[in-house]
């Protein structure tokens, strides 16, 4: 399985509430970069799951409108929240795209790593991908790509 997250893109500050905040112009911009980036390495078959809130819709709207909104992933939730509604380790489908928030990313982001839970950064609309695979019986996890919009 292929576990990308990807951090919403850049959002207006003030807003009626935090679920209705909305993608800047440069926010925009930086969603679309990386959806390109994206869709130029995983199938047509990656699943998108995004929080609730609109700026990650957004974020997930530059991919395009195959996406499906999940609350687990809302703004608060916890990293196991996210692994469990992509099916990691297993999958709910070969790749999943999870379109999510800080901290729950980078908290998500340290436990892959090391094991435990502890607070990484991850850019707005900075994508970490991992791969989970078995070698010799054992479980293992693979960082395959860090990547920043102002990179690309």
């Amino acid at each position: 399985m292929n576990l990308i997250l990807w951090r919403h893109a850049e959002a207006e500050d003030q807003a009626p509430s935090d679920l209705a905040r909305q993608l800047t112009s440069r926010g925009r911009k930086q969603a679309q970069g990386v959806a390109r980036w994206l869709k130029a390495r995983v199938g047509d078959d990656a699943i998108l799951l995004a929080s609730p809130a609109t700026r990650t819709i957004q974020t997930a709207e530059a991919f395009g409108d195959r996406y499906r909104v999940v609350d687990a992933l809302a703004p608060g939730n916890s990293a196991q929240a996210a692994l469990d509604a992509a099916g990691w380790p297993d999958g709910i489908g070969e790749t999943v795209v999870v379109i999510g928030h800080q901290p729950t990313l980078g908290r998500l982001a340290a436990l892959l790593m090391t094991g435990t839970e502890t607070e990484w950064s991850v850019k707005k609309s900075g994508v970490w991908w991992f791969q989970s695979r078995t070698r010799a019986g054992d479980g293992q996890t693979v960082l395959r790509a860090v990547i920043n919009p102002d990179l690309l």
